[in-house]
C-alpha cells in the first residue's frame, strides 16, 4: 500500500512537472530571446525609418534585442500576412500603419486575413500627415499655385506617392475633389523612387509621409507647399495646412503602431505596451520622432484595437468612392 501511494505520489510530482515545463512562459520572463519587428515596406520610407527608430531605442532602453526585419511587397500586405501566419508568442511583432490595415483590405481581393480579427493591437506609436511638395526648382511656390495651373489645364500635373490605393494616394484623390481640379497621379513602387522622381522634375508634385520627405525638405532641395493634417506639423510649423489654404476642414493623416499576431497573451501585449509608452515619454524619443516629421502619441492597447476599427470602418467608404482597386 505504502508503496502504491509512492508511486502514485512520484508520477503525480512527473506529471505536474512535465505540465508545468510546456506552459507557456510568464510575462516576467518575457522577453526572452531576440523579437523580431517585420517592417512590411521597403529601406528608406516612413515605416522602415520608424520601425528602426523603435527597435533601437528599446533595445537600449529596455535591454531586449529587436531586430527589425524587411517584409516588402504588395502594398504592404506581405508583411502583415507573415505576421498573422506567426505563433502568437510575442517574438514576431509587426510595424503596421493605415495604408496597410485599414486601407489594403478594401484595395485587394480575396485578402487571407482581416486586421481586426487577425492581429492584435498593442502599442501607437506616432502619426504623421501627409505632406504635398514639389522640387525647389519648381515653378510652385503655393499650393494655391497649383490649383490655378491645375485648373488652367486639367490632368497635366503629375503627382508621385509611394503606391496605388496607400493613404497617399488617397489623401491626394480628395485634395483634387475638395479643390475641384484634376491631377495625374502616378504610383510608385515606395516612397523613395517617388521622391527621386520629384527631386529630378519627372514628376510635378510629390505626396509623401513627413519621415519620407524630411531629410531633403530640410537640405532644401524639396519645398513643402502643404501638410494635410487639421494642425500644422511640429517639424515643420512654417508650412501652412491645406486647410489654411482654402480648403476648410481638410484632415488626413497616418498612424503607425506595433501589432502582434491574434492569441498573443494579454500580459506579454501589456508589457511591449508598457515598454513603447514608457519609451514615447522620453525627451530624447520624442525628440527623435519629431525629427522625422512625427507626432508620437502613447495609447493603452486597447484605445488602439478601438482606432483600428474605427478607421477600418470608415476607410471602407473611402476607398470606395474613390474607386481605386488592385487586382
Amino acid at each position: 500500500m505504502m508503496r502504491t501511494l509512492l508511486s502514485f505520489t512520484a508520477l503525480a510530482f512527473a506529471l505536474g512537472t512535465t505540465a508545468h515545463a510546456q506552459a507557456p512562459a510568464p510575462a516576467a520572463a518575457y522577453p526572452a530571446k531576440p523579437i523580431r519587428l517585420i517592417v512590411p515596406f521597403p529601406p528608406g520610407g516612413g515605416t522602415d525609418i520608424l520601425s528602426r527608430l523603435v527597435a533601437t531605442k528599446l533595445t537600449e532602453s529596455a535591454k531586449w534585442t529587436v531586430v527589425a526585419d524587411n517584409r516588402a511587397g504588395a502594398g504592404g500586405t506581405i508583411g502583415i500576412g507573415e505576421a498573422v501566419k506567426a505563433a502568437p508568442t510575442g517574438y514576431d511583432l509587426v510595424m503596421g500603419q493605415k495604408d496597410n490595415l485599414v486601407i489594403g483590405p478594401w484595395l485587394y481581393k480575396n485578402l487571407p486575413w482581416d486586421p481586426t480579427k487577425d492581429l492584435t493591437a498593442v502599442a501607437h506609436v506616432a502619426y504623421t500627415p501627409v505632406v504635398i511638395a514639389t522640387s525647389a526648382n519648381s515653378k510652385f511656390k503655393t499650393l494655391a499655385d497649383v490649383v490655378a495651373a491645375a485648373k488652367a489645364a486639367p490632368g497635366t500635373i503629375t503627382y508621385g506617392s509611394p503606391g496605388n490605393g496607400t493613404s497617399i494616394h488617397l489623401a491626394g484623390d480628395l485634395f483634387e475633389k475638395a479643390a475641384g481640379i484634376k491631377l495625374s497621379h502616378i504610383p510608385y513602387k515606395g516612397s523613395n523612387p517617388a521622391l527621386m522622381d520629384a527631386l529630378s522634375g519627372n514628376v510635378d508634385l510629390l505626396m509623401s509621409s513627413v519621415p519620407s520627405a524630411m531629410a531633403q525638405i530640410k537640405s532644401g532641395k524639396l519645398r513643402p507647399l502643404a501638410v494635410t493634417s487639421a494642425k500644422r506639423s511640429s517639424s515643420m510649423p512654417e508650412v501652412p495646412t491645406v486647410s489654411e489654404s482654402g480648403f476648410k476642414d481638410f484632415d488626413v493623416s497616418t498612424w503607425y503602431g506595433v501589432f502582434a499576431p491574434a492569441g498573443t497573451p494579454a500580459t506579454v501585449v501589456n508589457v511591449v505596451n508598457a515598454e513603447i509608452n514608457k519609451l514615447l515619454a522620453t525627451p530624447e524619443m520624442k525628440a527623435a520622432i519629431h525629427a522625422q516629421g512625427a507626432e508620437p502619441e502613447a495609447m493603452s492597447a486597447a484605445q488602439f484595437n478601438t482606432l483600428l476599427k474605427t478607421d477600418y470602418a470608415k476607410w471602407k467608404g473611402i476607398v470606395e468612392a474613390s474607386g481605386a482597386k488592385i487586382e
